[in-house]
């Protein structure tokens, strides 16, 4: 994946430079920073992981206490319980939230591994990165473009996991 990136970034068209091919990118990046190049970046992408870990422990939880309501709705009623659109509309908000709160945790990691991939920069490592970072531009910089980001990752969220509800439900039966 960081591979693609870095390719589709060699597409860009900035500081005044033509558009080159994949393997002209990959040529590039080689002669430039050997194969270190090639995984620049990666520590971030690394620390990324700590926002799906937070994500789905905040989602299942929520999801357990979507379940004891509706138990205790049910039990209080008497009646059998059967999967409803709002359990699914239950789990989107779900997902909403947990994954709002982790990308919001976890962002700086986004901000870091973005400068660690610019080319030709003063930024070495992660930890290096994120100290410079919050000394020259200050904390409010880590967060730099995080609500962009959560437009486009929280619908996504929210469907992707109320589809994949919907299938474990019609896979039980």
């Amino acid at each position: 994946l960081k591979f693609l990136r870095m390719i589709s970034n060699c597409h860009l068209e900035n500081r005044g430079e033509k558009r080159m091919g994949a393997f002209e990118c990959v040529r590039k990046v080689y002669r430039t920073d050997g194969l270190r190049g090639f995984y620049r970046g990666m520590s971030a992408s690394y620390a990324g992981i700590s926002e799906t870990v937070i994500h789905f422990v905040i989602y299942e939880s929520i999801k357990q206490k979507l379940l004891e309501c509706k138990t205790a709705s049910v039990m209080e009623n008497g009646e059998e319980s059967v999967k409803e659109a709002s359990d699914f509309v239950g789990m989107m908000l779900a997902a909403a939230t947990s994954k709002t709160c982790a990308t919001t945790i976890a962002y700086p990691h986004e901000v870091v591994r973005t400068r660690l991939r610019e080319e030709g920069t003063k930024y070495r490592s992660f930890f290096q990165t994120l100290s410079l970072v919050v000394q020259e531009e200050g904390y409010g910089s880590l967060y730099r473009g995080l609500t962009t980001h959560l437009v486009r990752q929280i619908p996504n969220t929210a469907i992707m996991m109320a589809t994949y509800e919907l299938v474990v439900y019609l896979l039980n039966g």
